[in-house]
């Protein structure tokens, strides 16, 4: 089924003039279906899926053995001794998936330098310091081998996902792109195998075909076959990264965006001094030009309405237009949502920023709906730091309080603050310092030493009463064989505590 961004984009490119044979061949589109696409004016038409055919996999492997790899004959045998009718084109795709059927091991081969054949990507790992914190960030480069153009950006985590993102974003951003894309073999283009045996994932062999390229492995201990993109990562660690300072990722990838695409286009570049800029120029006729309404990638979530009209992703909380409480496909972009109800875009949301969490996000000039979310997180950050600028006694408590097991965080911070302000901030500090000398932590038992504290004339309350006759009990002497119980804790001096 083509998707829903796939379609607009042929129906746009129609109306720009591309020809049906141009749009065929460019996004990989049989040509009957590019018309019948143009006639639905680029909608999703109502279709039913059929279920994928499955074999089980140590048949599979039982008749590779019998045949001594003779797919053809594996493909007779299934039809006529198991029954089961597969297309051969499907079997040798399962064979393949499954580890079964691996194509032979080539040799590298030297590849000369031409315009337009080639661009290398590759990540590595970097632990650069945002706002004085040191994070580990993920560097991600496509270099174009040729004109030796290169496009940077960070992130926190690099997935599959990312991988299809960053790609679209600088090949858009070129406008152009070469006929491979060098990785190497832990990339996660790659399914298995390695070299020219490679196999790459179906899902990116689809991506790569919509921007007219393809990727190849280079062979193990062969990574000078991208030596151009290690450079790359050389000249990062050498020349970007030292003497600059970065508040947050955003702020870090703004600066490389910079000096990737500005900077070093136009520095001269080798022994050659060769200029990306200019070389770009004579390389643009050898490549393949993009289109410009090429979907972005994206990835489908499902996620279900609460009773409050919100959806939940990443930490966060969207509102949904609406009265009903459906089911509903979550659109992830790299940087949008796109949350769609029976193939039809219901709303749009900007991501937020990396680390914003527990916020709900709903359309500028809606009304506040009175209700919020289920089971969401309702810090406390705010209460702490209000109680802890009280009075040092107050802030000694809280760090004293704050580390016992089993103290719920934020509700005891919340009602503690509700007590403080409820009196005046002396009778308050007098309540904690007693609190904290018999090492309290209800807030019933605070509530009831203030009541004391304010009922009485003197304003100090006398010492809890002690038995001084306590081991002439004839309680005490029937567990006098027992283990002592450790009361060390009280033993504090007031004095020395509130000094601490």
């Amino acid at each position: 089924m083509i998707e829903a961004d796939k379609r607009k984009a042929i129906f746009l490119l129609h109306q720009e003039g591309m020809s049906k044979r141009q749009i065929s061949k460019r996004l990989g589109v049989n040509p009957k279906t590019v018309s019948a696409i143009i006639k639905q004016k680029g909608l999703m038409p109502a279709v039913v899926r059929q279920d994928k055919q499955q074999i089980d996999p140590q048949l599979l492997r039982r008749l590779y053995g019998q045949c001594s790899g003779w797919i053809q004959r594996m493909h007779e045998k299934l039809a006529e001794e198991e029954g089961i009718q597969i297309k051969y084109s499907t079997l040798t795709r399962l064979l393949r998936e499954l580890g079964i059927s691996v194509p032979q091991k080539t040799r590298c081969e030297r590849v000369p330098d031409e315009p337009g054949a080639e661009m290398q990507h590759d990540t590595t790992l970097y632990t650069i310091k945002l706002a004085d914190k040191p994070v580990k960030i993920v560097a991600s480069i496509l270099y174009l081998r040729y004109s030796k153009r290169r496009y940077l950006k960070f992130y926190r985590n690099f997935d599959r996902f990312k991988m299809k993102c960053f790609i679209h974003e600088a090949l858009m951003f070129w406008g152009y792109a070469p006929g491979q894309c060098i990785i190497d073999n832990t990339n996660l283009a790659r399914l298995r195998g390695t070299g020219r045996a490679a196999v790459i994932v179906g899902e990116m062999q689809v991506f790569s075909k919509q921007y007219g390229f393809e990727f190849l492995c280079h062979e193990i201990r062969h990574a000078n076959r991208k030596a151009g993109e290690e450079r790359s990562f050389w000249t990062t660690e050498t020349n970007f990264l030292p003497g600059r300072s970065f508040q947050s990722l955003e702020d870090l990838n703004e600066q490389a965006f910079k000096w990737a695409t500005v900077r070093m286009e136009n520095r001269p570049q080798g022994k050659a001094e060769l200029i990306p800029a200019i070389a770009f120029e004579h390389e643009c006729p050898c490549l393949a030009k993009l289109p410009s309404h090429l979907p972005a990638p994206y990835r489908i979530h499902e996620r279900y309405t609460d009773q409050y009209g919100y959806v939940s992703f990443n930490a966060n909380y969207y509102w949904i237009p609406g009265s009903k409480r459906d089911v509903l496909k979550v659109l992830e972009y790299a940087q949008k949502l796109k949350i769609y109800l029976a193939r039809e875009c219901l709303i749009e949301y900007q991501l937020p920023a990396k680390g914003v969490r527990n916020q709900l996000f709903k359309p500028p000039g809606l009304s506040k709906t009175p209700h919020k979310p289920r089971n969401r997180k309702q810090p406390a950050e705010q209460e702490e730091k209000q109680l802890r600028a009280l009075a040092p006694s107050v802030n000694a408590y809280l760090d004293w309080a704050l580390k016992l097991k089993g103290l719920q965080r934020h509700r005891f911070l919340r009602k503690l603050l509700t007590v403080s302000q409820k009196m005046n901030l002396e009778l308050f500090v007098k309540s904690i310092e007693r609190a904290h000398q018999y090492r309290i932590t209800s807030i019933e038992t605070i509530k009831r030493i203030a009541v004391l504290y304010f009922r009485s004339q003197t304003q100090e309350l006398p010492w809890a009463p002690v038995d001084e006759q306590l081991e002439e009990r004839e309680t005490y002497q029937q567990g006098y064989l027992t283990d002592p119980p450790d009361l060390s804790i009280y033993d504090i001096d007031p004095e020395e505590d509130e000094n601490e």
